[in-house]
């Protein structure tokens, strides 16, 4: 089986694959500081409550935007599993070409979406992904990572409303009954659920104006993009797996590479 992991900035999200088949799924809080033995027994302890041995663990892979945390986590997987992981970096073969000013600056995550997007539905395709920051990346008809929009995300967006004006409580986000708020909560829900959605309406009308593919899919994902999905017509399709399924197509590209590599040593 095929461990896979995604570190964002708020959450870690971890998937296992049997072949092609996701067998489960599940998160761990980034920002909470764990040692390498805390990682390693916590992804073990969550594996094998999903009735799935460590030790049926054949491989790993990891797509990371938090570097501070990738030593313990690296070394969590290889003291608990007994498996070096194979990490989303520069020179990993993912089938997709970043021509972008400077693609090291384009993180792991955006990367592994863009794989799984173009693999599931081919190009010209935008990915949106709900996630700390809200991204548009934009992938030709090769398969070509041309450029992208990064915005604030709703929970960022919330969070600055509250600490930045004293009289603002925090809030739950979901959609509100109208546009037109009756108090403060759900005039701040307004703003931040409808808010999204005209962003998300224009930009994709822009990028598509712009970069001419104007019969371009439009993919989302991220934990909050359900709910924006379902309120709009431009999103064509919402899937909340698109990040760990891109970790196994990249994975799939590479383990022949990996073999051959681990058979010369």
């Amino acid at each position: 089986m095929l461990l896979v992991i995604d570190v964002g900035n708020t959450n870690i999200t971890v998937g296992v694959f049997r072949d092609k088949e996701l067998r489960c799924t599940f998160r761990m809080t980034t920002k909470l500081p764990r040692t390498s033995d805390e990682y390693g027994i916590t992804l073990k302890e969550l594996v094998e409550c999903q009735g799935i041995m460590s030790n049926e663990i054949h491989a790993v892979i990891v797509s990371s935007v938090v570097p501070d945390i990738m030593h313990s986590l690296g070394s969590a997987i290889i003291k608990y599993f007994g498996i070096k992981p194979m990490v989303v970096s520069a020179g990993i073969k993912t089938g997709i070409r970043i021509v972008t000013e400077n693609p090291k600056q384009v993180g792991a995550d955006r990367i592994v979406d863009a794989v799984a997007a173009y693999t599931l539905y081919g190009g010209p395709v935008i990915v949106i992904d709900f996630g700390t920051a809200t991204t548009y990346d934009v992938v030709g008809p090769d398969g070509t990572f041309e450029g992208a929009v990064i915005s604030p995300g709703i929970r960022i967006s919330s969070h600055a409303m509250t600490e930045q004006a004293a009289m603002l409580p925090a809030i739950e986000i979901k959609k509100p009954e109208g546009v037109i708020g009756k108090e403060t909560i759900s005039c701040m829900q307004a703003g931040l659920f409808f808010g999204q959605i005209g962003q998300t309406e224009y930009l994709v009308k822009k990028i598509k104006e712009e970069s001419g593919y104007t019969d371009a899919k439009v993919i989302a994902s991220g934990g909050l993009g359900k709910m924006i999905a379902a309120e709009t017509d431009v999103i064509d399709v919402y899937d909340p797996q698109l990040t760990l399924k891109g970790l196994r197509f990249i994975y799939e590209k590479n383990k022949k590479q990996r073999s051959a590599d681990q058979i010369q040593k």
